[in-house]
């Protein structure tokens, strides 16, 4: 344009060679109707540029190829298109200013049809052909960066010219290059259209084919709209894979696809503030409303306590992303995607504190009726802390959630059960998790009472308080309740190790001498001993045959503990008077080794009540036998 105008202006002011030789009272020549006379030249040539251009593009004419795109071949031709377009708008312009002829009008609407009618059908090709190139991620990626190979600039880069926009397959090198180019050229021929009066034609193509991108992204992803009826006759077994399918649709759909939406908006329909919004609350609006609407109607529906992690993973989802969800769905025009989101949000949170309450509520009405046999680990205790364990994962969620909501008991918990961290928040789900544990720990404590045998009783604490214990030590409700708490419970368990080893074997520790090589027995005392001896660990071994110490390393340090108390007295004794007991009336039953295998052979669950019979010789088998 700007080489057009100079030529131009040479060509129309013959005076302007010798215009430097006039006196200063013969210049002003340039009159009102000479100003006009030029203006009218040089839109007159632009007019017959523009005609040239356009008409070789004419759908309608006989000479065009439906095969032929002006923006998947000489890129020079596309930049002329575009600026001919643009010229042949100012030209439209002067003529109305200048009340030109109406056939001068006429004619430059008429080219102007043939213009926007080729324009929008390089738009609508361009679209369906990129698509692509132009995924959400794509955008995403790109959008910065993007620029049109149709610029005013003639001097273009000769590489604009030799990439090729038919939607063919491209290499990962080139693939940059091609979407970058495709949405300059899409806004290119955008700024043309709306500019020239015609953004109503370009939106319609822009809508229908965007939208279409939108329903079939959500669709592949599982994404359906339910009713609150439908969604309360499904079972968990049919929701919870819908849940799962949301929350990975969520998170492609916010941070991709309604990303990568409104990134393409913005940037292609740059020139109106009005149209970028209409479009993207067309395309997206009613889809994301239906996404976000699906949590609120799980909140809503029929509630369970192996609901609850589900439910506080979409909770999570939003909130993760909340900020995203605002930027994205900023248009006035989208305040209901961002009020539905809140909503979900608001009902989710409402629903966890109601399955955490009927969690608690459920927990107070159990009752242990029937003592385990083993007096191992109580099903309670492992759903209680396996629950409560999971929970911990999600403290940052239910920081948020029971912000609001203080615990309420009748009697305050001590001081002394835990300890707060700094944070005020973190206290109030402190106290929640503490509370619970507490509620199970009195659950555990009635349990024991159930048992007749005593030692029976501690080792049911032992187990099922070390359960509690491990599970809060190797978890995030170590964070929550505290090392005091942990610190002291651990030697509570430590403790009631302690009762059990006193209560269960202290008859079979008295029965042998303190020191036997010191006390130098009579062979009659010596006698008694071996026989007490063989009577209550006996009785100790067949009662506790089937009793269980789950941790493997509490087993350990318990047995380990016992042959301390028991194997060198033994030895001694067995050593000092093994020789004065023969025949069929020895009263020597177990060698020290063997005792030791009876020992080791405990708590594992496995065996059966008996009694332990037969010599020294014959221990291992006798064992065997009574299994």
């Amino acid at each position: 344009m700007k080489g057009l105008l100079f030529t131009s202006s040479k060509a129309s002011s013959p005076s302007h060679s010798h215009s430097s030789t006039h006196s200063p009272a013969r210049t002003p020549v340039t009159t009102p109707s000479h100003h006009r006379t030029f203006s009218a030249s040089l839109q007159e040539e632009d007019l017959l540029y523009a005609e040239q251009v356009i008409t070789r593009w004419d759908l309608d004419s006989p000479s065009y190829s439906k095969c032929d795109y002006l923006f998947t071949g000489d890129r020079r031709q596309a930049r002329q298109f575009i600026k001919s377009v643009n010229n042949l708008q100012s030209a439209m312009h002067l003529f109305v200013s200048e009340s030109a002829s109406s056939e001068k009008i006429i004619h430059a609407q008429k080219l102007m049809q043939v213009a926007m009618k080729r324009l929008e059908k390089e738009f609508y090709q361009m679209l369906s052909a990129n698509r692509d190139v132009l995924d959400s991620e794509s955008v995403s990626n790109r959008s910065s960066r993007a620029r049109s190979s149709v610029s005013d600039d003639d001097n273009a880069s000769e590489e604009d010219d030799r990439v090729s926009m038919s939607g063919t397959t491209v290499s990962d090198g080139d693939r940059v290059s091609v979407s970058e180019m495709v949405m300059g050229d899409l806004k290119s021929i955008a700024d043309c259209m709306i500019g020239s009066g015609y953004g109503k034609e370009c939106v319609k193509i822009y809508k229908i084919l965007r939208k279409s991108i939108v329903d079939e992204t959500l669709y592949n992803l599982g994404v359906e709209k339910y009713s609150l009826n439908q969604m309360n006759k499904m079972d968990w077994e049919v929701l919870e894979p819908k849940i799962k399918t949301w929350l990975y649709a969520e998170k492609i759909a916010v941070k991709s696809l309604f990303s990568g939406e409104r990134i393409l908006c913005d940037y292609v329909l740059s020139s109106s503030e009005k149209i970028r919004e209409s479009c993207f609350s067309e395309i997206c609006k009613e889809r994301a409303i239906a996404l976000f609407e699906f949590p609120e109607l799980v909140a809503k529906s029929k509630k369970s306590m192996d609901r609850m992690f589900r439910t506080l993973d979409m909770y999570t989802a939003i909130s993760d992303q909340w900020s995203e969800i605002e930027m994205i769905f900023s248009f006035e025009s989208m305040t209901a995607v961002r009020t539905q989101a809140v909503t979900s949000y608001v009902k989710l949170g409402d629903g966890v504190r109601a399955m955490l309450a009927d969690f608690e509520a459920a927990m107070q009405k159990e009752t242990l009726k029937t003592p385990i046999v083993s007096a191992g680990i109580h099903p309670l205790t492992r759903y209680v802390m396996n629950y409560l364990v999971f929970l911990s994962d999600y403290s940052e969620a239910l920081f948020d959630i029971l912000a609001d909501w203080p615990l309420e008991v009748h009697s305050p918990l001590p001081e002394s059960y835990f300890s707060y961290t700094n944070s005020e928040e973190s206290s109030s789900i402190s106290a929640r998790f503490a509370w619970l544990v507490l509620v199970l720990l009195c659950k555990i404590d009635a349990g024991a009472e159930l048992y007749k045998d005593v030692a029976q009783s501690y080792l049911f604490l032992v187990n099922n308080l070390n359960y509690v214990v491990s599970k809060v030590r190797n978890s995030n409700l170590r964070l929550l309740i505290g090392e005091d708490w942990l610190v002291k419970h651990e030697q509570k368990v430590k403790q009631y190790a302690g009762n059990y080893e006193r209560m269960a074997w202290s008859k079979v520790i008295t029965s042998l001498p303190a020191n036997p090589t010191v006390e130098n027995l009579p062979i009659e005392s010596a006698r008694d001993c071996f026989r007490r001896f063989n009577l209550e660990f006996n009785d100790a071994y067949r009662k506790q045959s089937t009793w269980i110490i789950s941790d493997s390393k509490l087993r350990d340090d318990i047995k380990i503990s016992l042959s301390k108390k028991i194997l060198p007295a033994y030895r001694a004794l067995y050593e000092g008077y093994r020789g004065c007991f023969r025949g069929v009336d020895s009263v020597v039953k177990y060698a020290p080794d063997d005792l030791g295998n009876y020992l080791s052979d405990l708590f594992h669950g496995t065996g059966a009540p008996g009694s332990v019979n037969g010599s020294s010789h014959s221990s291992s088998s006798t064992l065997s036998r009574s299994r």
